[in-house]
């Protein structure tokens, strides 16, 4: 990996953990870089963030291909790409693609894994009750939120609690722990063996926020 990682983002939405990962690495000091955007959806709002960030951007629409074609397609933008950040990109990559980035595609999910995979965390978070809920920062392989956890952050399940609220107070510990992880990605601090991450800390770091119960 270069000195500076060069980082695409796959997005299928609005992109505010896209948002979250350009205003951190527009830090001269942080040691990646997003060179490029891609979206599977025209139109949507994380294509604006892009542009108002200056980053090249591209739809690849997967509709009416085969997944094979689609992905074939993706990687035809991804030649020159270190690390590749999935930020509410609602596609499952197979594993063919996944090879082309050994232990260097990241997903921000929002439960606390391996509890609720797959879409609609806080919705089944509130549905079995629990007091506590919370995203994972993890690595992607071929399962559906299945990959080696990076670092997670809490937050309290309030009474009253709906899904968007719920959802609104994770997505705040998302936007802090997606930068974290993809700092240690790219300053090579990652390992990843029998399927476990280890992180090389610095003072000061740690593998687990909790976030605020506003």
């Amino acid at each position: 990996m270069s000195t500076t990682a060069r980082v695409a983002v796959l997005v299928s939405g609005s992109g505010s953990n896209l948002q979250a990962l350009l205003d951190a690495t527009a830090d001269p000091w942080f040691a990646a870089d997003i060179v490029k955007v891609i979206a599977n959806v025209p139109g949507v709002y994380a294509l604006d963030r892009a542009a108002h960030a200056g980053v090249p951007s591209v739809v690849v629409d997967h509709r009416g291909k085969s997944r094979e074609g689609f992905e074939s397609e993706l990687l035809t933008h991804l030649a020159d790409v270190d690390i590749v950040c999935l930020a509410g990109f609602m596609r499952v990559l197979t594993g063919t693609f996944l090879s082309a980035f050994p232990q260097r595609v990241m997903n921000i999910h929002p439960a606390l894994l391996p509890a609720f995979p797959g879409t609609h965390g806080p919705r089944q978070a509130l549905a079995y009750g629990v007091t506590q809920a919370g995203a994972t920062c993890h690595l992607v392989d071929a399962g559906v939120d299945t990959g080696p956890i990076l670092a997670q952050g809490t937050v309290p399940v309030l009474p009253g609690d709906t899904e968007a609220s719920l959802a609104a107070r994770i997505l705040t510990v998302e936007h802090r722990l997606y930068p974290m992880c993809l700092r240690w990605m790219a300053e090579g601090r990652v390992t990843v063996a029998d399927r476990r991450a280890e992180v090389t800390l610095r003072p000061g770091e740690a593998r687990w926020l909790t976030g605020s119960g506003a």
